[in-house]
């Protein structure tokens, strides 16, 4: 083999070697080309997963903070409705409790009323002796149907008539006045006890309004909350 065909024969493999290492480079930088790409995708993803997250996480605060506004905006309408509803009901009250006072006006009228409390309060204590307490204005009255209670009471629940003592030493407090509106007060009616003072049953006008407005308030407070949807 001459110096020809060897410098051919070099001249070929260092075109084959060249045109392998041109191929691998070309391998090689197309896997590099597609393994950035991969890799920037992955990054651009997770980046995305990152403000979604955000964004749901924050969207999730503002509907929770919505919630709790919504809510106490809601409680404070119902206080405020609740509250309304307090002040009529107390002026309700107020209003009948100086009706009450009206009562004992007419002497006649209430002095069957006091006979009708002292007969009713009798029945619930049912002793043979017991203690009496009213206003120092209403013992005339009160003394004057003693007699006629006991005997009313004594053929209703067909036993002797009992003793009644009136306490002369402790009264019950006066009508309600404008000089002193926070003083104890009584608008009329009776208290009786049995004479050891273990059984109180205070049958006094303002003690029933009470209980009637205790008995009378959900009645009361329906009919104000259909005035209110009305």
């Amino acid at each position: 083999m001459n110096d020809t065909d060897v410098s051919k024969q070099i001249q070929q493999m260092v075109r084959f070697i060249r045109q392998e290492a041109e191929e691998k480079a070309n391998e090689i930088s197309v896997s590099a080309e597609e393994e950035f790409n991969i890799e920037k995708l992955q990054l651009v993803e997770a980046e995305k997963k990152k403000i979604r997250q955000e964004y749901e996480r924050k969207e999730k605060q503002v509907d929770v903070r919505k919630k709790i506004e919504y809510s106490m905006q809601l409680n404070a309408s119902r206080i405020k409705v609740l509250q309304a509803q307090d002040d009529v009901v107390n002026a309700m009250k107020d209003a009948a409790a100086k009706e009450l006072l009206n009562v004992s006006s007419d002497h006649h009228v209430y002095k069957r009323l006091l006979k009708d409390l002292i007969v009713q309060s009798l029945l619930r204590l049912k002793e043979p002796s017991v203690l009496l307490r009213c206003r120092e204005d209403d013992l005339h009255l009160v003394q004057s149907v003693l007699d006629s209670a006991a005997e009313e009471y004594s053929e209703k629940a067909s036993v002797h008539a009992p003793e009644i003592i009136v306490d002369n030493n402790v009264y019950l407090p006066p009508a309600p006045g404008h000089h002193n509106a926070h003083a104890l007060s009584c608008s009329g009616g009776v208290v009786l006890a049995s004479k050891d003072g273990k059984i109180v049953f205070e049958n006094t006008l303002d003690a029933r309004l009470d209980v009637l407005f205790r008995k009378k308030l959900p009645e009361i407070r329906k009919w104000l909350c259909g005035q209110v949807a009305a």
